[in-house]
């Protein structure tokens, strides 16, 4: 974390001279694992995503008001996530993880200029997509793609990648997690070694 740092009260970052830097080391885990046996449910929410003339979303800031609002919207309609559309009414991004759909055998996702974090996850699967063969674009889409997709799911450090069955009370596709999601939760977890090979220790 890196922040402003001492200083006298006011909005300028010049009245604090030396920034503050500090790390947090714990274990996260935003989801119970019956989800991602079972498919997680979320729905849409009024909040919009920030303009990125306001808040480019390349940034990693604790600046989460806008995400904390609509994920208090979803704990109201009982969701544990949400997602958010831009201004114009495209899916940007949810609350804390990026989305995923499947469509016509081509995985889709938003592209940052519509407001989606670049994340680091999101980023290993594109990377795994193009691995087995799996067309992916940074496309624009609406939430009537999210309802007619045939998979869906959310990326994200501590979600991992989390399969999405309802969306809105629509259950997608078989209301099962699909079987390219699993077959890349599967691979992601080789990659990161979790039910995956693992690396011997050395004696001595």
């Amino acid at each position: 974390m890196v922040t402003r740092g001492e200083g006298d009260l006011g909005l300028s970052p010049a009245n604090c001279p030396k920034p503050s830097y500090f790390i947090i080391t714990d274990k996260i885990k935003l989801y119970p694992e019956k989800f991602y046996r079972e498919g997680l449910a979320i729905v849409t929410v009024p909040t919009r995503r920030n303009v990125n003339e306001a808040l480019s979303p390349r940034i990693k800031s604790l600046n989460y008001l806008n995400n904390i609002l609509a994920k208090i919207e979803a704990s109201q309609r009982g969701a544990l996530e949400a997602i958010m559309l831009t201004q114009e009414g495209y899916v940007a991004e949810c609350t804390g993880d990026n989305l995923f759909i499947l469509r016509k055998g081509r995985l889709l996702t938003p592209p940052c200029y519509l407001g989606a974090l670049e994340g680091v996850t999101r980023g290993v699967v594109m990377d795994l997509a193009a691995k087995l063969k799996v067309g992916c674009l940074e496309e624009p889409f609406t939430r009537y793609d999210v309802f007619t997709a045939e998979e869906a799911f959310l990326t994200g450090t501590a979600a991992e990648i989390v399969p999405v069955t309802k969306v809105d009370d629509r259950v997608l596709g078989t209301g099962l997690p699909g079987s390219l999601t699993k077959r890349l939760i599967s691979e992601f977890r080789k990659l990161t070694l979790k039910d995956g090979p693992r690396i011997p220790k050395h004696k001595g």
